[in-house]
């Protein structure tokens, strides 16, 4: 969930600022001047980063308003009490500040963390799991959740997003500038063909180059699990990959679409599999009941 939101944020910021930049004429000055790869991958590494590291402060806001989160505040029921007692052990475990808690409405057994940084984060989980889900299970799942804060991953995804950005800023605008000329023929400057296309070519090249995240998603799923298995037990973080893939096993227990807690329904291979964000629960086990915890 939280790596979706994230691309689908940089995604919006990336083609508003190319578009804005077209409006105040920045393309029609770099066409004028001719194309110096210098100055456009400079260019594009600047607007590159920048959208990520937009996209990174956003993260918690746009998160809590995607998912209706409501922040536990002041615990209202003991099982609330619960939920923030043990997030709070858990991040002092992790050593990280204390995080923001969270309950989202969800029947779908699901829960994410987001933030720009180890001690301003947000730990959430779906009304489903609470009911669902035993202690210890629950203990194991926001231990995986801390485990991506302490990790430090939402700040390395940024650093790999802003690269990519900055290679889908760069090439789009070759293309465009490519086929403006040779198939267009326009000598001066770039017409509304370097336009068009650039735009179309930002679009492809940035769901292309997203199986570079997505890659780097699935191999921080395994610290994660290995950091809610020191936090919480092996046993609790086998107990709760084996009652997500369990529940995923269910016809019409949950969508196909469902990212609950870094699961898709079953395994997927060729093309479809590069899009993951997450591995294969079986795989998961099998990697937690191998690793040296």
């Amino acid at each position: 969930m939280r790596i979706l939101l994230f691309l689908a944020t940089n995604l919006a910021v990336i083609l508003v600022a190319s578009v804005t930049l077209r409006l105040l004429g920045v393309d029609s000055y770099l066409a004028q001047q001719g194309i110096d790869y210098g100055s456009l991958l400079a260019f594009a590494a600047v607007f590159g980063f920048a959208g990520a590291f937009i996209s990174l402060l956003l993260s918690k806001p746009m998160a809590k308003w995607s998912t209706k989160a409501r922040v536990i505040d002041s615990p209202r029921t003991p099982a609330e009490r619960w939920l923030v007692e043990t997030v709070a052990d858990l991040a002092k475990k992790a050593g990280i500040g204390m995080p923001e808690v969270a309950i989202f409405p969800a029947q779908q057994s699901n829960a994410f963390a987001t933030g720009w940084n180890k001690n301003d984060s947000l730990v959430a989980v779906s009304e489903g799991l609470l009911s669902r889900f035993s202690k210890d299970e629950i203990r194991a799942v926001l231990g995986h959740e801390i485990g991506h804060v302490a990790n430090g991953d939402m700040v390395t995804l940024t650093l790999i997003q802003g690269i990519v950005n900055t290679f889908v800023i760069f090439a789009s605008r070759v293309i465009g500038s490519f086929v403006d000329r040779v198939i267009f023929k326009n000598e001066n400057g770039h017409g509304i063909g370097f336009f068009v296309v650039s735009i179309v070519a930002e679009i492809v090249l940035g769901i292309l180059a997203s199986t570079i995240v997505f890659w780097f998603s699935r191999r921080r799923e395994y610290r994660a699990d290995i950091a809610g298995a020191q936090l919480a037990g092996r046993g609790a973080m086998i107990a709760a990959l084996a009652r997500l893939k369990q529940e995923s096993e269910v016809p019409d227990q949950m969508p196909d679409t469902l990212q609950a807690f870094g699961i898709n329904r079953g395994a997927r291979e060729g093309l479809a599999a590069m899009f993951m964000t997450h591995p294969p629960l079986e795989d998961r086990i099998a990697a937690l009941q191998n690793a040296a915890v």
